[in-house]
């Protein structure tokens, strides 16, 4: 009966531990689930994961601050940016559509410049701004 249920066994032994410590030290500075409220938060957080991953990448295990490892606090930041792509995906959009270049398919393609959905319309037709 567990076929389709994920496989948290599958997490390899010990790395969360530290994942969790990071995120503990983040809400003891900061306040608990103030992550949620960083403005400009997905600039910000692609930055500060790439930050960790560099000074990973340059022979520095732990973070000076926190004494965690820096792949830790790039964890955590990924996990940020998840959860705030998928919170978005669950929002319902007011579409803002933007033609896009024409793609020489018998179609015209329009973006959305809110989020990641595009529609193609052939030619000649009118879009649905839904």
């Amino acid at each position: 009966f567990d076929g389709n249920k994920p496989r948290f066994s599958l997490i390899p032994n010990g790395v969360l531990t530290p994942v969790v410590n990071v995120l503990e030290f983040g809400a003891k500075k900061y306040s608990e689930g103030n992550w949620q409220h960083v403005p400009n938060a997905r600039t910000r957080y692609f930055d500060a994961a790439y930050r960790h991953l560099d000074a990973w990448w340059n022979g520095q295990v732990n973070d000076p601050e926190t004494n965690e490892p820096h792949l830790a606090h790039a964890i955590c930041c990924l996990m940020f940016l998840l959860s705030s792509d998928q919170k978005s995906a669950l929002k319902i959009c007011q579409h803002n559509w933007q033609e896009a270049p024409a793609s020489g398919d018998g179609h015209r393609t329009f973006i959305c410049s809110k989020c990641p959905a595009q529609k193609a319309v052939p030619h000649g037709e009118e879009i649905d701004h839904e």
